[in-house]
């Protein structure tokens, strides 16, 4: 008996030509949730883009469902705790609109460069006026690209083409990686000065958000163009206006807004500014590749076989997940603590698992780690199918190592992240039901990660530091709800730990790091 599938959003007709070779598949658009939920009981697979929202309500009226597919990258409409917890895998097609994007940003380039939608809307009004249009030559100027996944890797090599000198901030990318694409790394701010065009790719996070605003635009070049045709709110919409108003950017041009539809932006009422609604991965091409691609995966795990985007974590054994899962969380924080510690281009990641659970597949701690590690760059969620996959490809080394003794816990979960600036250092492991971070580079610890903000800081054990520190958070109104320290030896190295009540801005940052002793002053939210 065929296998029947529903495809709820419009797809490319090849797409559904794949899936109706191996199963019987039905097409019903627009369907509301209700009508949705009633229907899924009869379905193996669901097929989706971004209009149906695939609840958890939706996922558990699916009795024989095994797979819901998104022709796309981005997974937002579809509950993935909920598939997970149901054994319904997701899967989605990352790759195919890679190719459209990048092109659509070299587009947008050229446009600015050259003034085109300004220059055939003045000619097709019945002005034939040459002036106010002088465009600038691309060749030999310098491409700031901001994000080097799979689209900004794209973008690299047509820049090439165009002989653009090429500088790339991507802090999760291996200087290896970067000279395979004949590109110079750099900080962000040394990007944001020497770029003549800039063009971000990279996924909209808390740690993206905005990451070009007010103080970012105050240091590139007046002649500068920027390009966004990755996700809106990358860039301080507001900010980039005041900065085209009064001079300081000559010219945008934008694809994607933090609210869409976006026909009242901000952005709009700038002439200095090209727009365009969302077409990055509007391509007949990108369109056909996704859906193939999505009902390929599709049919691949109605026959029981592993996808090659799977999007959620596969299931593992009930044995190796009673004693594993409590870990889970141990594995979240000590990579998320990693990622917001480490300093420098990263180029190895070790694991090293100690105790018991040594003895398991670690392939969703791995998972967990890398994905904490690297969720404030990519679009992609990290699992233990891909997981490797994706570090390879920013040209990262992951080494894992298995110890079935621990010296000091019934285990330890310890990660070590070297980069050009040094190797940092965190452990952690699951006391009396609980998250313990144990260690920091070199200094042996004890914090709960119960949430909010922590201060870290390296400073010289003297008399007086602490209560300096007290003094400024204290004349700022922010709270210290305990405190943890580390130190080699008396009046020598230490570490301080602060658990903060609200977050330390970056004035009263440097008011830390101004007290003497004090090397580093480093906030961070777990």
């Amino acid at each position: 008996m065929r296998q029947r599938i529903l495809v709820s959003d419009n797809i490319a007709e090849e797409g559904v030509n794949v899936l109706r070779s191996e199963a019987d598949v039905d097409i019903k658009l627009k369907l509301k949730p209700a009508e949705l939920a009633s229907i899924m009981p009869e379905y193996d697979a669901l097929v989706v883009r971004s209009e149906t929202k695939v609840t958890a309500e939706i996922i558990a009226a699916g009795k024989k469902l095994q797979v819901v597919g998104r022709a796309g990258i981005g997974v937002d409409n579809i509950d993935l705790d909920a598939a997970t917890r149901h054994g319904v895998v997701v899967v989605n097609a990352p790759a195919g609109n890679a190719v459209a994007t990048a092109e659509h940003a070299i587009a947008l380039l050229l446009a600015l460069a050259r003034h085109i939608p300004q220059a055939c809307s003045r000619l097709k009004a019945g002005e034939w006026r040459r002036e106010g249009f002088m465009g600038i030559e691309i060749r030999n100027k310098t491409l700031g690209i901001v994000g080097l996944g799979r689209v900004g890797s794209e973008v690299a090599r047509m820049a090439k083409g165009l002989e653009l000198k090429l500088v790339v901030y991507d802090p999760f990318v291996s200087a290896e990686k970067g000279r395979h694409l004949g590109v110079e790394l750099v900080s962000l701010e040394e990007l944001l000065r020497r770029s003549d065009f800039i063009t971000v790719h990279v996924p909209l996070t808390e740690t993206t958000k905005a990451l070009i605003g007010t103080k970012e635009l105050a240091l590139v070049k007046p002649t500068v163009r920027i390009i966004n045709a990755a996700r809106g709110g990358i860039i301080d919409e507001h900010a980039l206006y005041k900065a085209l108003e009064e001079g300081k950017v000559a010219g945008a041009a934008i694809d994607v807004f933090s609210k869409e539809p976006a026909t009242d932006n901000i952005l709009l009422k700038s002439d200095r500014v090209i727009v365009t609604p969302h077409l990055g991965a509007s391509t007949a091409e990108a369109q056909t590749s996704v859906a193939v691609d999505v009902a390929e995966q599709v049919l691949t795990v109605l026959k029981g076989q592993s996808a090659r985007y799977a999007v959620n974590a596969p299931l593992i054994s009930p044995e190796t997940a009673a004693v594993l899962t409590p870990f889970l969380e141990v594995a979240s924080n000590v990579g998320k603590l990693c990622a917001q510690l480490v300093e420098g281009r990263l180029s190895t990641i070790v694991i090293r698992y100690e105790g018991e659970i040594a003895n398991y597949d670690t392939s969703a701690l791995k998972a967990t780690i890398i994905g904490r590690l690297l969720e404030s760059i990519t679009d992609e969620r990290v699992n233990m199918v891909n997981a490797s996959y994706i570090a390879q490809s920013r040209g990262l080394e992951i080494v894992e190592l298995k110890v079935a003794k621990c010296e000091n816990y019934a285990n330890l979960i310890a990660v070590d992240v070297s980069t050009d600036k040094g190797i940092t250092k965190v452990a952690g492991t699951l006391m009396r039901g609980e998250t313990h971070i144990v260690r920091v580079n070199q200094y042996w610890i004890d914090i709960v990660p119960t949430g909010g903000y922590w201060l870290f800081s390296d400073h010289h054990d003297r008399p007086g530091v602490i209560g300096s520190v007290g003094m400024i958070t204290g004349k700022a109104d922010i709270n210290i709800s305990s405190m943890q320290l580390g130190r080699l030896e008396p009046r020598g190295q230490a570490l301080m730990i602060l658990s903060l009540d609200k977050q330390v801005d970056e004035e009263v940052r440097q008011q830390l790091l101004a007290i003497p002793g004090i090397q580093t002053a480093k906030v961070v939210k777990l």
